[in-house]
Formats: C-alpha cells, sequence, structure tokens
C-alpha cells in the first residue's frame, strides 16, 4: 500500500524536529518529538516499498523476554537479520532479571557485550532501570504500562488506509491503548475511548495527549464511541498477569456490550483494528475477524516494518554504511533520507558511547 499522507521532501523537512532525547532509549511513544515521529513514520514508509535499504552490519541487539510473545520476537529478530545485523533471544529460562544480581548490573554487562537491548517486561520501572545504566539504545518491546512499538506500526497502517480518520479504542484501557491515545494526539489522529467503569485508562496518559493539543472523547457507551468513526480498534480483555480477573472481567465488558460484532458495526464501513493475539469470542466475534473490515494483519506486517526503521535510527552508527558517508554530498533521495540525515547531525551528542566503536566513521562524519 501507498501511505496517503505522503509529502514533499522540502515540506517535511521544514516541519521536522532533531532528535531530542535525553538518551537513546524508546521507553515510550512522546520519547519522540511529534516531528521525530512523523519523520520515523515516513521512513517505515519508504523502507517498506523498498525504496529505502538501511543496513547494520555486525551489529546486535540483546532480546530480553520476561513475558512469552510471537510477534514480537519474529519482527524484531527478522527486521535485524534484514538489516543485517544479529539479534540474540534471552527467554525466562536463559536470564533471570533482578534474580541472582540486581538488573543495574545485569544491564551494564549487556551494554559491554550488545549495540543494543530490546525488553519485552512486566514493570515498566525495571525497563526504565534497564536503560539507565545499559551503554546503548533499549528499546521497549512491550510493558504493563506501555508498547510503543505497537503503536508504530498502528500509526503506520492508518496513513496507509485512511486520510484523517477518527479511531475509537472500544475495550480495556491497557498498555497498547494507553501508548495508542500519546500516539495518535502526536499525529494528529482524533480518538474517542470507550472502556467499562473500573477499566479506564490512566488520568496521565490525557495529560500526555493534551501536550500535543489532543482531546480524546471519554465514554463508557462503545456504540457512543463508533458513531461517526472511522475505524474501531479494541484489544484482548484479559491480559498476560491478569488471569485471576479474568471472571469479573469478562462479565464486566460483556454485559457493557464491549465485544466488536457484526451488532456493533452494523450500518457502517468501519474498519477494524486487533494488535492481536485475539481472543475470538471474548472481545472480537469470528466474523469480523474474518471480514474485510479487519486491518489486524496489516498492523502485524507493519510491526516489521516500523521496527527496522527505529533500529536504524537507534543505531545510527550504522547508517553512515548506508549513506556512504564521504566528502562527497549524501545522494539525492525522497523523504528516505531525512531521517537518517537527522540522525547523522546529531551523532556526536546523542550516541557519544558509540564512538569508540567506529572512530573512522565519525572522523568521515566531522571532516
Amino acid at each position: 500500500m501507498t501511505s496517503q499522507h505522503g509529502t514533499d521532501a522540502d515540506s517535511t523537512a521544514q516541519s521536522a524536529e532533531s532528535p531530542d532525547l535525553e538518551t537513546d532509549a524508546f521507553l515510550r511513544i512522546d520519547d519522540l518529538t511529534a516531528g521525530e515521529l512523523e519523520a520515523l513514520l515516513e521512513f517505515a514508509t519508504t523502507v517498506k516499498q523498498g525504496d529505502a535499504s538501511p543496513r547494520l552490519p555486525e551489529a546486535t541487539m540483546a532480546m530480553l523476554f520476561e513475558k512469552p510473545s510471537t510477534r514480537t520476537r519474529i519482527s524484531f529478530e527478522t527486521g535485524m537479520t534484514e538489516l543485517g545485523g544479529h539479534a540474540i533471544f534471552l527467554g525466562p529460562d536463559d536470564i533471570q532479571l533482578g534474580h541472582g544480581e540486581p538488573l543495574r548490573d545485569t544491564a551494564r554487562v549487556l551494554g559491554r557485550y550488545a549495540d543494543g537491548v530490546m525488553a519485552r517486561m512486566f514493570d515498566h520501572g525495571d525497563l526504565e532501570t534497564l536503560a539507565t545504566h545499559a551503554d546503548g539504545p533499549v528499546i521497549n518491546g512491550l510493558t504493563d504500562d506501555a508498547h510503543p512499538c505497537q503503536t508504530l506500526a498502528d500509526l503506520l497502517t492508518i496513513r496507509e488506509t485512511h486520510t484523517d480518520p477518527t479511531v475509537a479504542w472500544v475495550g480495556d484501557g491497557n498498555n497498547v491503548g494507553q501508548s495508542f491515545v500519546v500516539g495518535a494526539a502526536m499525529a494528529g489522529v482524533d480518538v474517542r475511548v470507550a472502556t467499562p467503569e473500573g477499566y479506564a485508562m490512566d488520568e496521565k496518559i490525557f495529560q500526555r495527549a493534551s501536550n500535543f493539543g489532543a482531546e480524546p472523547v471519554l465514554t463508557s457507551d462503545p456504540e457512543e464511541a463508533v458513531e461517526g468513526a472511522d475505524i474501531v480498534y479494541t484489544d484482548v480483555w484479559v491480559s498476560m498477569g491478569q488471569e485471576s480477573e479474568r471472571d469479573d472481567r469478562l462479565s464486566s465488558f460483556r454485559s457493557g456490550g464491549f465485544q466488536v460484532n457484526e451488532s456493533l458495526l452494523s450500518g457502517t464501513d468501519l474498519s477494524v483494528m486487533h494488535c492481536l493475539p485475539a481472543h475470538r469470542g471474548e472481545e472480537i466475534s469470528d466474523e469480523v475477524m474474518e471480514s474485510g473490515r479487519m486491518l489486524a494483519w496489516d498492523q502485524a506486517e507493519n510491526r516489521l516494518h516500523a521496527q527496522k526503521a527505529l533500529m536504524a535510527a537507534l543505531f545510527a552508527w550504522a547508517i553512515i554504511d548506508t549513506l556512504q558517508v564521504t566528502s562527497e554530498r549524501p545522494p539525492e533521495h525522497t523523504d528516505s533520507t531525512l531521517w537518517l540525515a537527522i540522525c547523522i547531525n546529531h551523532l556526536w551528542s546523542d550516541f557519544p558511547h558509540l564512538q569508540h566503536r567506529c572512530p573512522e566513521r565519525f572522523n568521515a562524519v566531522a571532516s
């Protein structure tokens, strides 16, 4: 598919902001500025279309999994392989985070072995500790509070399929929904949020969204949320670690009419998003999952493309190889060069810990 939000290079360059991260960690979607998010999504589009082929030769990323995963592991491992690097899977049986040694010690050691870390964890505070002490980029593959990589894929999917849509989040106010609300605010996408009483999103999420001028509409009525919307987005009612709450959750969501089914969608041409895995018969019907409304398969694919763009941006030292930095001007291209140029302009300030890895590349940039 082709993005309907494409812009020419000059207009994008005028509106985009340079990276202004205190660290090179991507823990929440708003660790990026709105301009950086736009540039990254544009770059992801060119990566997907084959108009940009970033490379991370010999780069190694450690992947830490406290929570099991299908899409997160496959998309990151495949993505790093396609970029020319290597990803090492470390599951719960391979590494005991916080057990036997402090997490900060594990982080320091990983920083000496790998060029960066992707972690899928329960406690967001543990991820922040990891990012503080690991010497290199840290990417949030999911925590109980946030799932920013999913939001990148969601926004990329929306760019490909809709122009200026309104999205209705219907279901649990979980980590996926919270990241999406903030990311949508950054991207200028209007959002309505329908959650049952007792299962709302953290109030701080809406405060963060307001930093980007957004005021999501809040309701407890799914029908009110989807009326006049273009997309309805849902996720599981019972997330990992909430199994003891299963009966109460199912009762609350079912009695409130929160299942995305043909009855809720009747008379509309709503598209449907789901981050997967889907619990068919609970938050979404089998009929809707198999319908032409479903964008979940595009979202899943776009995890790969969005994360390749993200890894290429964070592992900036290897991007120099992509642009073949010499005394000559960088190759003229389309919007795909924007994010790369931003990264190179800020290599010294944003990635000082990488200087020792490739001094000849940094000398090339400096000269």
